[in-house]
């Protein structure tokens, strides 16, 4: 009998072996967490039923967690499940006939041209300002950028070499400002050891986290437009909207985004019909 906890335990480790994302691992690992939690700590990973995954369910409904997160966790639960029949540790996988609960269909906030340019202009660290520029010059999750190794820049095509969602890897321009924004970072950039190939990194020398740009976009939001909520992928889909407005062809951002799937991408169009609706509404007599 195969405790739950161990279980997890182990798929984990086949992830890490496998090269899945850190972040997709940690949100995994958060996941299971909360399923154990909910079976208790000796179940086991056979007495699973549909039964105690549709209670499960409704408990994350109970506690009002949002829709991307119970999917999230969902497909967390229903991987382990699937790894344990390919393990022969059980016979079925009763996730695959729990239901996903939809998501609210919402258009991504995205920060004006002005707004955008008020944040990139504004007075800031060099290594801030190569981190603002990447994350609005090319579109960068906040989980790639700080993925960067040093010999993932080509400063002389300007181009980035980026490890995206499902470790799947592209290559992205980046700009003239963006270029001159990086220079001066990597010119005082110090690390802790001789052998530290990232990038961006932390007050200590070691490779910066998440978090980190996370309170730093927030921070020159607020210093900005007085706005703590920007956040970096605000900046992400800032890069795409403008794109798009400019004139860029969707495909084109479909591939320097990373997209698996255009329909994601196609929810910049709706975006940018959002923002004419409101210039249709003020300028147009008949409106």
């Amino acid at each position: 009998m195969l405790l739950i906890g161990a279980a997890a335990e182990q798929y984990l480790v086949s992830l890490t072996r496998a090269n899945a994302s850190p972040t997709t691992i940690e949100t995994y690992r958060i996941a299971l967490a909360d399923f154990e939690t909910f079976a208790g700590t000796e179940a086991t990973i056979e007495a699973i039923d549909l039964l105690q995954l549709r209670s499960w369910l409704a408990n994350l409904y109970d506690r009002k967690q949002h829709p991307a997160t119970m999917r999230k966790k969902i497909a967390a639960v229903r991987s382990l499940l699937q790894h344990a029949v390919k393990q022969g540790w059980r016979e079925s996988n009763p996730a695959k006939l729990l239901l996903t609960p939809k998501l609210p269909k919402t258009l991504p906030r995205v920060p004006t041209e002005e707004q955008t340019a008020a944040v990139m202009d504004g007075e800031h660290s060099t290594r801030d300002g190569a981190i603002l520029e990447l994350l609005y010059g090319c579109g960068l999750r906040v989980s790639e950028l700080v993925g960067l190794n040093l010999e993932d820049l080509d400063r002389e095509e300007r181009w980035l070499r980026v490890i995206g969602k499902g470790r799947k890897e592209r290559q992205v321009p980046y700009g003239g400002k963006a270029a001159e924004a990086l220079d001066l970072y990597l010119a005082e950039r110090t690390p802790k050891t001789v052998d530290e190939r990232a990038v961006f990194l932390n007050r200590f020398g070691r490779r910066l986290t998440a978090r980190g740009v996370q309170l730093l976009v927030k921070y020159h939001g607020q210093m900005a437009n007085g706005d703590a909520s920007l956040h970096p992928h605000a900046l992400r889909h800032a890069y795409a909207t403008h794109l798009l407005s400019d004139g860029a062809d969707l495909r084109a951002i479909q591939e320097l985004l990373g997209h698996s799937s255009l329909s994601t991408t196609q929810r910049y169009t709706q975006v940018s019909l959002a923002d004419l609706m409101v210039v249709y509404d003020k300028a147009h007599p008949k409106a």
